[in-house]
């Protein structure tokens, strides 16, 4: 008997219109566009005006993505949102998308993984269709990042951007085909390393906390870079040899998006093509659960020569957690 699998039907995005360039940062933190450049790949990224919400994107992102699919929204089961700054602390921001788009039959919620959020959300509801329980599946990485970001500290301004895609999940009509396999891990110790203090229940927000800007990212530079590095390469490589397959078989790679040089290093444990690695840091820099369908955005819709029937992709990412993960995915169209 052939197992059940779920494919990618459809994709959406939606990207704010502000950009804010390098040169720009150079006008707000001392840095300069060759410093970010050398050591990250981006070059600008884009920024949601104020007044609006997650939920703002992530609902344009869902509406591209059905269109795309001719699916009505009360046709969806599920709506599962990747998300490290939703709208609020509840509800949840899937709770906001179902009433927004109108999906009256689905059921959801919120996925926090740090940048491994769409990966893990992505891989819960393949294992949902897989089981026979749910038929249709909206999957959306989505975050306003630059809300939680310090822009006069320069090791955390410069790499991340605002943006949302989203997935629709459905089960494959041909066996083989689909999403064939994840790897996924956490490792809570690495969470000293990448948090933000304050905000949650430990240490609501009080004078104090804003004063000591507690709301804001915190990263401690070397030490994410070390362990995203090991930790992409091992789980873009192992999802490779645990299926019987080379680098030689992948035809595109789809990474997160957090630098420049962690992408190259997994695509070289890879044994992988430059031109197989799908690359667009440089425009939005890390948008952290937006970044990996941001990426396969760009390779399903904007690329001449997207994936074709049989081909093998990659999906790798790491977050805060710390969080990483791969996922197989063998494409599968009409």
């Amino acid at each position: 008997m052939n197992k059940r699998t779920a494919y990618i039907r459809s994709i959406g995005r939606f990207l704010p219109e502000k950009k804010l360039t390098n040169n720009d940062l150079e006008m707000m933190v001392d840095t300069t566009d060759e410093w970010i450049l050398t050591r990250t790949g981006v070059r600008e990224r884009r920024i949601l005006e104020p007044g609006l919400g997650c939920s703002h994107m992530a609902v344009r992102a869902a509406t591209e993505c059905l269109e795309r699919a001719g699916t009505a929204p009360e046709e969806l089961d599920v709506i599962i949102v990747g998300t490290v700054t939703p709208d609020m602390a509840f509800p949840a921001t899937a709770c906001l998308v179902q009433n927004m788009i109108g999906a009256k039959k689905a059921w959801g919620f919120d996925l926090s993984a740090g940048c491994s959020g769409f990966l893990f959300s992505l891989s819960t509801a393949a294992q949902l269709i897989e089981a026979g329980r749910v038929g249709k599946v909206l999957v959306i990485g989505a975050d306003v990042i630059s809300r939680v970001i310090d822009y006069t500290d320069r090791s955390t301004c410069v790499i991340f951007g605002d943006g949302a895609a989203a997935v629709l999940l459905e089960p494959c009509p041909e066996p083989g085909f689909g999403l064939l396999d994840f790897i996924l891990h956490i490792d809570g110790a690495g969470g000293e390393h990448l948090f933000m203090k304050g905000g949650g229940s430990l240490r609501p927000a009080t004078h104090e906390t804003v004063d000591n800007k507690e709301h804001f990212v915190s990263q401690d530079g070397p030490q994410v870079f070390k362990a995203s590095v090991n930790g992409m390469s091992q789980v873009s490589a192992g999802i490779v040899e645990k299926n019987g397959l080379t680098g030689k078989d992948i035809a595109f790679f789809i990474p997160h998006q957090a630098n420049m040089r962690i992408i190259e290093a997994a695509a070289r444990r890879m044994d992988i093509e430059d031109e197989k690695v799908i690359v667009n840091i440089d425009k939005y820099g890390n948008t952290v659960c937006a970044s990996i369908p941001l990426v396969l955005y760009e390779a399903l819709v904007e690329r001449e020569n997207g994936p074709g029937k049989g081909d093998y992709l990659v999906m790798a990412a790491f977050g805060a957690g710390f969080t990483w993960g791969s996922a197989l995915l063998r494409w599968w169209e009409k």
